[in-house]
């Protein structure tokens, strides 16, 4: 074993360029952080000395503190699950069901309304935050569920918690990923409650989120760990994306993502062999669906300043890995992820020779690095390169 504990960061939807196939998702061009950059004047002096700017052209940096290079997506599809089940060695060859055209079919929503026997408003192809604007106090009127979903494989439900109580949304939801169940047609990769508070004008989403995904199709590199009684903690969604598989600590989000990297920090403190993963959610839910160039770039800055905290927490024999699940441009048109390669930053206090590595051909070569790490079953896809962290 090099490293007793493995931390991996996902910065979710912080695609650093076009994927070989972006193309295929009408992405080409497409280009998450150097877009924000174009439209905005990023100052992360300590991301900088990690390489994270040099992801974007992998070009050479001299005296940088950290291994870096960037990840090529090839599981079909550019949701969420797609993006961390590669990053766990799970193969998904066939793209998530998803409705970006006319929303969802009358069929499903008359059966959504039969199950929780309430109306439904909406059924758009929006983000979240032009919803809950447009509908929200409609909704507080007739209390009727905000159906919507983005580009991407999901059917979000929104509701008011003075209209619909969290529990009882959570159990709507639950009932929702059952019905779409049943059914190929319906079969979206995450029924998401979106409850949100506030007056018109000035309604937001609260951290009540619960994300219903289906079950991994396979073993990840987390049931492995878990097998040999390594510690697997999950902090933010990252639970909710394995549907809790191959996790053994689960830890919620919070508010922010500053909140969130606080909960990071506390478990550094604490004792225990194998890996943490930690998704921060605001730069893909607030920021990049919402289309907010400025917000995007902000929370970028933010989450530099906690570099140096993230950094000092961490014991000789620790390794940090910082990576993204997909991108989502927010200065592409609608609101959708976007097909890109994600920046992958390696840094660990007793790595001598930080340097570019060549572009790994898979996001799941970060799991198979962990695997070898802790002597587990490799994934079927995936290769170290635990041997170039030297």
């Amino acid at each position: 074993m090099k490293f007793k504990r493995i931390f991996v960061l996902i910065l979710d939807s912080l695609g650093v360029g076009e994927a070989l196939d972006a193309n295929e998702y009408n992405d080409t061009g497409t280009n998450t952080l150097k877009h924000i950059m174009d439209n905005y004047d990023l100052f992360i002096p300590n991301l900088e000395k990690l390489g994270f700017l040099n992801t974007i052209t992998m070009d050479d940096k001299e005296n940088v503190d950290a291994y870096y290079t960037i990840a090529r997506p090839i599981n079909k599809g550019k949701d969420s699950l797609t993006g961390h089940y590669e990053i766990v060695g799970i193969e998904n060859k066939k793209a998530f069901k998803t409705f970006n055209e006319k929303a969802f079919p009358i069929e499903l929503i008359d059966r959504i309304e039969e199950v929780t026997g309430k109306r439904v408003i909406g059924n758009k192809v929006t983000s979240g935050e032009e919803i809950i604007k447009e509908l929200g106090e409609r909704h507080l009127n007739y209390g009727s569920l905000i159906i919507y979903t983005s580009n991407d494989s999901t059917l979000q439900v929104a509701a008011h918690e003075d209209i619909v109580p969290v529990a009882k949304l959570h159990m709507y939801c639950q009932k929702i990923r059952k019905l779409t169940l049943e059914n190929e047609q319906w079969k979206v990769a995450r029924v998401i409650a979106r409850p949100f508070s506030g007056k018109p004008g000035k309604f937001k989403f609260t951290n009540d989120r619960l994300d219903l995904a289906i079950k991994p199709p396979q073993r990840s590199v987390l049931d492995e760990l878990k097998e040999k009684d390594y510690s697997v903690i999950a902090i933010g969604k990252v639970a909710d994306v394995f549907d809790g598989e191959g996790i053994t600590k689960i830890i919620k989000g919070a508010k922010t993502n500053i909140d969130t990297i606080n909960k990071l920090t506390d478990i550094m403190t604490k004792n225990f062999t194998g890996v943490c993963l930690t998704n921060l959610n605001d730069f893909d839910a607030i920021y990049g669906h919402k289309r907010d160039v400025e917000g995007y770039a902000k929370a970028i800055e933010e989450f530099d300043v906690e570099i140096p905290m993230i950094l000092n927490k961490l014991n000789n024999d620790d390794l940090l890995i910082i990576t993204a699940d997909h991108g989502n441009d927010p200065t592409a048109p609608g609101y959708s992820h976007t097909r890109e390669n994600v920046p992958v930053i390696l840094y660990g206090r007793n790595l001598k020779n930080p340097t570019k590595l060549e572009p790994l051909e898979t996001m799941a070569d970060i799991g198979a690095t962990i695997a070898e790490n802790f002597d587990v079953q490799l994934p079927k896809i995936g290769t170290s390169f635990l041997d170039k962290l030297n």
